[in-house]
């Protein structure tokens, strides 16, 4: 994967496999302490201890469709090539969290991509899922929630083209004010 918004959506897929109805999303890019941090919390079927212990081996899987599991091995791996790290914790009826540091100023690190147009991905294929995207950016924060956001649709469907434009275009706008 090229940029950090593919692990995202490949990790949020598998919120989605394990029944996540509400999954969190944070970024956190600290350019004074020379680090992003990426950590995605869902409210899924979770794992278990022992499951966890092995998460990361590319051989080890819960889909019955094939018998590797790359995602998570891949974005290990993306966080330590710059000197970071990842980690996963996960609860057996409570759900899952996956954590990923990235050294910032590493010529290793993959660019963070486009989180926008991820966000209304995830959104456009999951209508019924919660999200929450929360990016801070040097101490200032940008949030999105589509529990907010259907709120004030008031049963307009949060999946219409129109919605899904807004969308995108209040998370670009919220990421460039952040780094102005």
């Amino acid at each position: 994967m090229v940029e950090i918004s593919l692990h995202i959506l490949d990790v949020v897929q598998n919120s989605i496999k394990a029944e996540a109805t509400e999954i969190e999303i944070f970024v956190n890019e600290d350019i004074s302490k020379n680090i992003l941090e990426l950590k995605i919390t869902d409210n899924g079927k979770g794992m278990s201890e022992e499951f966890v212990k092995n998460v990361t081996d590319p051989f080890v899987t819960m889909r019955k469709t094939r018998k590797v599991g790359l995602g998570l091995s891949l974005l290990k791996s993306a966080a330590e090539l710059t000197g970071g790290s990842m980690k996963v914790s996960s609860k057996i009826g409570k759900g899952t969290v996956v954590e990923a540091d990235f050294v910032y100023d590493s010529i290793d690190r993959m660019p963070l991509g486009d989180m926008a147009f991820t966000m209304v991905t995830l959104v456009a294929c999951n209508p019924d899922i919660d999200f929450v995207y929360i990016h801070k950016y040097c101490g200032k924060i940008f949030e999105f929630s589509t529990k907010k956001v259907k709120e004030i649709l008031n049963g307009v469907f949060i999946g219409e083209q129109s919605v899904l434009q807004w969308i995108e275009d209040y998370i670009v706008e919220g990421i460039c004010e952040l780094k102005k």
